[in-house]
C-alpha cells in the first residue's frame, strides 16, 4: 500500500513524524507523502524515520490557497529542497494563521470561555495551531463532548468562533513549489464546492496556469464522484493521485491510513503510473 497525503503533528495530526512512519510500517505501506499545513517542518525528522524502515518518503506540504468558493487546498509534493519563495509564502500562511488563532481566542473570551494560545501549545508542543487545536481544548474542558461537536457548534463556517483565513496566491504557490523541485497537486477537489457543470472550466483553468496534478481520490467523496473526477482529470490533462488525509484515530476516526475513498486500499499505480513520472528525481 501506499498514501499520498498523510499529516502530522507538524501541523494538525495526531502522530510525529517518526510515529507516523513507524504506524506505516506496521500496516505495510511502502511509500507515503507527509503534506501538513503551510510547512515542511516534519520532513527532516520523517525522512529519518523512514529510512530506517525502509519506506520511500515523498517529501510536501499542503497550501491553504485564497479562493472565493469552499476550500481551496493545494498540495506540493516530491520536494527536492525548500526554495526561498515557498519558505516566504509558508511563512505569510503561518502568520496569518496565528492572526487568526489570537481572533478565535477573543470571540471565546467574548463568550465567556478561557482560553489561551499558550496552554493549547503546552498540550500541543513544535505544532502549528489551527481549529482542531482548539477543538481539542473545548473538549479537554468538558465544553463539548467531541472534537467534531466544537466545530459543529464554535468552529465550523458561520458559527460563532470561526474567522475566516486569507490564503496563499495560487500563482505564487505554484511557481515556488515548482522551484523547490514538487509537483501542484489540487487536493479533494469537491472541497471548492463547485456545482459539476462548473467544475471542468475552473479545472481547466489551474491547469492552464500550471498545476499538474489532481487528488481524484479521496475519503471526504464518494466512489462515484472519485471516479467521475479521475476522468474529468485524464480529459483535461491531470495525473491523478489518492490520499486518506489521515490525521490520526482522535482527530478524524473516518480515515484510516493507506485507504481513500469507500475505504478502499490505495493502489501503488496512482505512484508508479501518475506521480512518480512528473518527478524526475525519481526516475
Amino acid at each position: 500500500m501506499i498514501d499520498l497525503h498523510v499529516h502530522t503533528t507538524a501541523s494538525d495530526g495526531q502522530y510525529s513524524p517518526t510515529e507516523i512512519i513507524e504506524k506505516a510500517a506496521s500496516k505495510n505501506i511502502s511509500l507515503m507523502a507527509i503534506t501538513d499545513h503551510d510547512t515542511a517542518a516534519g520532513i527532516d525528522e520523517a525522512a529519518k524515520a523512514a529510512k530506517k524502515n525502509n519506506i520511500t518518503l515523498i517529501p510536501g506540504t499542503e497550501l491553504n490557497i485564497s479562493f472565493p468558493t469552499g476550500e481551496f487546498h493545494l498540495l506540493g509534493l516530491g520536494f527536492t529542497h525548500i526554495s526561498p519563495s515557498l519558505q516566504s509564502i509558508f511563512d505569510k500562511l503561518i502568520q496569518d494563521r496565528n492572526n487568526r488563532n489570537y481572533q478565535i481566542i477573543e470571540k471565546m473570551k467574548s463568550a465567556g470561555i478561557e482560553i489561551s494560545l499558550e496552554e493549547i501549545q503546552t498540550d500541543f508542543p513544535n505544532t502549528i495551531i489551527g481549529r482542531p487545536h482548539f477543538a481539542a481544548e473545548l473538549q479537554k474542558k468538558g465544553i463539548v463532548k467531541t472534537r467534531q461537536q466544537a466545530f459543529d457548534q464554535y468552529l465550523a463556517k458561520g458559527r460563532p468562533m470561526y474567522v475566516e483565513r486569507t490564503g496563499a496566491n495560487l500563482d505564487e504557490s505554484i511557481v515556488a513549489i515548482k522551484e523547490s523541485g514538487g509537483v501542484p497537486v489540487i487536493a479533494h477537489p469537491m472541497s471548492l464546492y463547485l456545482s459539476w457543470g462548473k467544475l471542468p472550466d475552473q479545472l481547466i483553468n489551474f491547469y492552464e496556469r500550471g498545476v499538474l496534478g489532481m487528488e481524484a481520490f479521496h475519503p471526504g467523496a464518494r466512489v462515484t464522484e472519485c471516479l467521475r473526477l479521475e476522468e474529468l482529470a485524464k480529459k483535461i490533462g491531470f495525473f491523478v493521485t489518492a490520499g486518506s488525509d489521515f490525521h490520526g484515530e482522535k482527530i478524524r476516526a473516518d480515515r484510516k491510513l493507506g485507504h481513500t475513498c469507500g475505504n478502499k486500499k490505495i493502489e501503488k499505480r496512482f505512484w508508479l503510473e501518475e506521480l512518480k513520472p512528473n518527478l524526475p528525481q525519481f526516475n
